[in-house]
């Protein structure tokens, strides 16, 4: 199989990449990367040379650079996306041009070189909060942020395409992804850099709001099982099933980092700030996936990733 993935130099895209190219030694990807601020060559070192794999540094809102990309491709990941809340608040334009325009983009080519399966990458911020139970794949979306709002219009935008067009599309929703390669402006890494730099953590008000954290490789088996087992017109909830407080996620990586209480600093909470994200994951179990890295071994992982590699993280907090 020939995959194009958009958006795979940044955290998630990179590590699914790199996933993909190691379970499936046959399968050839084309990554297309804009290399924002985010997306980074350096995620993707160890297969750089690989010989199924191709780079194109590109827009996905470049049609000609699109259709030449996706040409002879049977598949599409869509990552690409501009992911940061809190710079969504501050300029929407980025979100609306990258996550609804760019997809656009993306479906015309995807009808024009008639791709086989195209699997659009969301979040389950597009519900909303809900401040118990959980939501389903059916249920109506309701976002708070200019980003989660842009991501739901691309997310419509995409089950149109399936609906008018019968283009074979599936859209995931995932939750809290952490890991190696993640942008140190996320919770985990710039809290964990900070404590490596003997800074400060910035805690949201007090904490209260509460999210689930799956484990990036997680997120890509899920994404790879969609792929290959998802039924075209389908949303599929991936969650990890690890939920936390901002206040029990940030005291877990104070005490694995032997640091107290005393490095947390309270700030003002962000605007519109959705309370408790949760999703009901049980119709990609149905085909299959289960979490097989727990939050604590997750947390492990990532925090002694960032102690071994500061070269990566360093010079990007200087930006």
């Amino acid at each position: 199989m020939k995959i194009l993935i958009t958006g795979g130099a940044g955290f998630i895209g990179s590590n699914f990449v790199k996933y993909i190219l190691n379970k499936y030694p046959d399968y050839k990807v084309i990554n297309i990367d804009k290399l924002t601020y985010a997306g980074n060559p350096e995620n993707l070192k160890e297969v750089a040379r690989h010989k199924n794999y191709q780079f194109i540094k590109a827009d996905i809102n470049n049609v000609p650079v699109v259709n030449k990309a996706m040409a002879r491709c049977e598949a599409v990941v869509h990552f690409a996306a501009e992911t940061h809340v809190d710079r969504s608040i501050k300029n929407a334009q980025d979100f609306i041009k990258t996550n609804f325009n760019g997809t656009y983009v993306l479906l015309e080519a995807a009808l024009r070189n008639k791709i086989k399966r195209f699997v659009h990458i969301s979040t389950d911020e597009v519900y909303g909060s809900r401040p118990e139970g959980f939501f389903t794949e059916d249920d109506p979306l309701n976002p708070s942020s200019p980003y989660s709002a842009s991501k739901a219009a691309s997310d419509l935008l995409a089950r149109s395409y399936f609906i008018t067009f019968k283009l074979p599309l599936m859209i995931t929703r995932c939750s809290n992804n952490f890991g190696p390669h993640q942008y140190p402006e996320k919770v985990i890494p710039l809290f964990v850099t900070n404590l490596l730099e003997n800074k400060k953590v910035p805690l949201y008000a007090k904490g209260e709001n509460i999210r689930d954290w799956i484990y990036v490789e997680d997120h890509c088996r899920a994404v790879d099982i969609v792929l290959h087992k998802g039924k075209p017109g389908e949303i599929y909830n991936i969650a990890g099933e690890s939920y936390k407080t901002n206040m029990a996620l940030t005291q877990a990586i104070l005490k694995y980092m032997g640091q107290s209480r005393s490095m947390i600093e309270h700030v003002k909470d962000r605007p519109g700030h959705d309370f408790r994200y949760a999703i009901d994951c049980s119709k990609i179990r149905q085909i299959g996936f289960h979490p097989q890295v727990s939050f604590e071994d997750g947390l492990r992982r990532t925090i002694e990733w960032y102690r071994e590699n500061g070269r990566w993280w360093k010079k990007l907090k200087k930006k």
